[in-house]
């Protein structure tokens, strides 16, 4: 009798996966399927209507693209996180640099169309090491280096490690001081092994597309959104491939700056620093105005009433700079923003 209860007891036992738990995951596996269909759909027209502008350099087994433009005294510029060459493309600034030097506009390491091996965490000096050998191999160097926002941890990361290779740097809203951020967090996302990759390929594309235009007004704030970005191609920076590395990026982007920030003094070189005085991204007092006071070679360039684009609002003075930088002038013929700190006697700027 004991051994008909215990064999009836197995019988009537109750599934492990209840019949609503299971509808619901094949929803769920459903809902994700249909997302992974339209996300590579979108990216292949993505690739088909945006394709490789520029040029390829492989460097230690890293294919890079690039876009090279005009003669001269070596331009070197790098974009900020989730960006391409073709930030500067659309802002005018290639083709204004271009009148009076030679331009490299490079696709960081994940972004555009330059591969990213997952073997390397992608360091500022890890890139600054990649696209040093690469500006080497195209006979492009020392150069002067403009970064935007994470392109200028690169850019300094390349003139502490490699000094020979670099001019002078000109650094436009950057993050040079380590603090505490909750969008770091939140953007690091497609970056998490597993649970990210399965996330990049469905939902966080389609995310990423509905959040488009509130996190483009953010960044152009306080001005509007400049006319020529509206033919940013959405879907290329949707990509998969480029939304793992721009969550790489964010998250090493508070290690990177506190790696780097005890270095900033060795610097010897020419530096110009521009900032937006309304940039919602990072906060000029505390990245901008701190480095200036830090490097005592540097000069200052706030844009009144600007955002974190700067390459969109102050195209002039930044082709001033670099040409008074390679011309060896002093950098006193635009309107700069004076600070004092209390201890440091203030260096009057006009």
């Amino acid at each position: 009798m004991q051994g008909w209860n215990l064999r009836s007891r197995l019988v009537t036992r109750e599934p492990v996966v209840s019949p609503s738990l299971a509808a619901k995951l094949a929803v769920g596996a459903a809902v994700l399927g249909a997302a992974y269909l339209v996300v590579r759909s979108k990216t292949r027209q993505a690739e088909a209507e945006s394709p490789p502008a520029g040029q390829f350099v492989e460097v230690d087994g890293v294919r890079l693209h690039y876009v090279e433009r005009g003669a001269g005294p070596v331009v070197v510029l790098l974009h900020g996180n989730g960006a391409t060459s073709l930030d500067f493309e659309l802002s005018g600034l290639i083709d204004m640099l271009a009148r009076d030097h030679r331009v490299i506009a490079f696709d960081r390491p994940g972004f555009g169309y330059s591969e990213r091996p997952r073997s390397t965490v992608w360091t500022p000096a890890e890139q600054a090491a990649l696209l040093g050998k690469a500006l080497k191999q195209l006979d492009a160097g020392p150069a002067y280096v403009l970064g935007h926002s994470w392109g200028t941890l690169v850019a300094l990361a390349m003139a502490l490690d490699a000094p020979a290779t670099v001019r002078g740097l000109i650094l436009l809203s950057g993050y040079y001081y380590p603090s505490p951020r909750l969008d770091v967090a939140l953007m690091s996302a497609p970056a998490v092994p597993l649970l990210g990759d399965v996330m990049r390929f469905t939902v966080s594309p389609l995310l990423g597309r509905l959040m488009w235009k509130g996190f483009v007004k953010k960044v152009f704030s306080p001005r509007a959104e400049a006319v020529s970005f509206a033919r940013w191609p959405k879907w290329l920076s949707l990509r998969p491939s480029q939304l793992r590395a721009s969550g790489a990026e964010s998250a090493l982007m508070i290690p990177a700056a506190a790696s780097l920030r005890h270095r900033y003094a060795d610097i010897k070189l020419p530096v110009t620093i521009f900032s937006g005085s309304g940039d919602k991204l990072v906060a000029p007092a505390q990245n901008a105005e701190r480095l200036h006071r830090e490097l005592l070679q540097s000069q200052l360039h706030t844009v009144q009433d600007a955002g974190h684009m700067l390459h969109y609002v102050a195209q002039d003075e930044i082709v001033r700079a670099v040409r008074d930088m390679v011309e060896n002038r002093p950098r006193m013929d635009f309107q700069q923003t004076t600070h004092h700190d209390g201890d440091t006697p203030p260096r009057v700027l006009h």
